[in-house]
């Protein structure tokens, strides 16, 4: 039963972050291109909790070292047990340290590039890709002309509120 609660914890939380990303994300967008060159430059600047677990480790270790260098050889337990705790976090799906550094503060990788990559949808950056859409069959225009085809003028784009702009932008970047 604490597996359900947890599962229904967890979307619960991850509906919530979706839900305040959106906003934080429309407030950006109606602050305009130079509030989400600004944020992009923060994103570029965080720690994840990975980075901030690599960086605790290597720190327990140094200092494990150090300490037994300057005090005692019991001190050599420090790295073991940090070098196992690294060795976690390469190879199991869940690393205690990181779980550390999540509820502390620090978002996960994903969690950041989910906010880049809708911000970078925000700013226009993917405008001028190709798309499915763009994929155009010879024999369909040809039609399309002769019956009339249909008309998109692209220079006009209808204007979007900010917080649906970033309701679309978030659900993009989760796929």
């Amino acid at each position: 039963m604490n597996l359900t609660l947890a599962g229904q914890n967890s979307c619960c939380q991850s509906a919530d972050r979706a839900a305040a990303l959106e906003h934080h994300l429309a407030r950006i967008a109606d602050a305009g291109p130079e509030a989400i060159n600004d944020r992009m430059a923060q994103l570029d600047r965080e720690w994840s909790a990975s980075r901030v677990t690599r960086a605790a480790l290597a720190v327990l270790m140094l200092a494990g070292v150090a300490l037994a260098v300057a005090h005692s050889s019991w001190w050599l337990i420090l790295p073991g047990v940090a070098g196992l705790l690294f060795l976690q976090y390469l190879f199991a799906r869940d690393c205690m340290v990181c779980d550390v550094a999540h509820a502390s503060g620090f978002r996960t990788g994903r969690e950041i590039e989910e906010e880049k990559f809708a911000l970078k949808a925000l700013r226009g950056d993917f405008r001028h890709l190709p798309t499915v859409h763009d994929v155009q069959n010879p024999e369909d225009i040809s039609r399309l002309e002769g019956e009339g085809g249909i008309v998109i003028d692209d220079d006009i784009a209808p204007g979007v509120a900010p917080h649906d702009a970033a309701r679309e932008a978030v659900a993009a970047a989760r796929q």
